[in-house]
């Protein structure tokens, strides 16, 4: 009875029209996620204001069926509706939509989280109002998507970056530079491999206060350099860079934990996921070696000091993260 009195408020509060007024085009939002083989987490979500006579409402996979009952709560300018459906071999290859679009003169943003790890958007339109799930993007899919994945989390996360740049700065160019990378880079894979593969697990928010403390440490290492110290960084920086490697690889792993692996590509999808790291490393040191050959030939005289900058601003960000960080543990 509960169930039944629930979907019913779930059809009166969905498809009230409302008065027609400012918000009326707003877009509303239909998100499914996979959280088991069969089992889908259902969110609709259209604004309480549109136009008059308008109804929206989604259509699901027909071989789908609701488990329990809805849950409805106005949530901003609009109203959500939560549920769950039961879909045998889940949404691979089953179909989407939402009628009602062309009256209601505003677009649907779909959503779809697979288990597999992938994320489908869509936006639904007069023209298009359904969407058709695919069944499978293949191993170049995965090789594609998760290599995607690497590079954007390299060139987006500035921690990393940064590193990398103190990196270059203490040893470089020639093949100092290249073996200080190649350490790096097998450091963070050994990681990032065990934590994805859950044979590591260690929190997250102290390993982010932790990078941000490795950045810092690089940072003294460069104005030790600039005064003529030679430390043991200096020395052996590929073994410093490894060490140091295992830590950022348990910082790259929490963002992969956020997307998942794929069950049946779990090798290929990590082997992407890195190779796009490091192609975004690579991207990243050959824009700051460029960088740095074009402003050698700038017919400019520098200030004596200049040279000490990065260093210090390098060190005053990363101290700055990292009281961040610790205050949010």
């Amino acid at each position: 009875m509960k169930r039944h009195a629930a979907w019913l408020l779930l059809a009166v509060v969905l498809g009230s029209p409302a008065p027609v007024a400012a918000h009326q085009f707003a877009p509303a939002l239909l998100s499914l996620e996979e959280v088991s083989a069969s089992d889908i987490e259902v969110s609709w979500k259209q604004p309480i204001v549109r136009v008059q006579g308008s109804q929206l409402r989604p259509v699901l996979p027909i071989a789908c069926t609701g488990v329990g009952a809805p849950a409805v709560r106005k949530e901003g300018t609009g109203m959500r509706a939560t549920w769950r459906l039961r879909c045998p071999e889940g949404l691979a290859g089953k179909t989407v939509g939402v009628e009602g679009i062309a009256s209601s003169q505003a677009d649907v943003l779909l959503r779809i989280t697979l288990r597999d790890g992938r994320q489908l958007r869509q936006v639904l339109t007069a023209k298009a109002p359904s969407f058709e799930v695919r069944a499978g993007s293949g191993r170049l899919g995965v090789l594609r998507d998760y290599a995607t994945l690497g590079v954007e989390h390299i060139l987006t996360g500035w921690d990393h970056l940064l590193f990398v740049l103190g990196l270059v700065l203490l040893v470089g160019w020639g093949s100092r530079l290249l073996w200080t990378v190649t350490a790096f880079t097998l450091g963070h894979s050994v990681t990032l491999g065990l934590a994805s593969l859950g044979l590591v697990t260690v929190p997250q928010a102290p390993m982010e206060a932790a990078i941000a403390l490795s950045i810092y440490v690089l940072a003294v290492e460069l104005t030790r350099r600039r005064e003529g110290q030679r430390t043991f960084t200096q020395r052996a920086p590929w073994l410093v860079a490894s060490g140091f490697g295992l830590l950022h690889g348990l910082g790259f792993a929490g963002a992969l934990s956020e997307v998942g692996l794929p069950p049946a590509e779990i090798p290929l999808s990590l082997f992407s996921f890195n190779a796009g790291i490091e192609l975004g490393q690579l991207v990243f040191i050959s824009a700051v070696l460029l960088l740095t050959a074009a402003l050698r030939r700038l017919p400019i005289t520098w200030p004596k000091g200049a040279t000490a900058a990065p260093a210090y601003a390098i060190g005053i960000l990363a101290a700055f993260w990292f009281f961040e960080r610790v205050a949010g543990l």
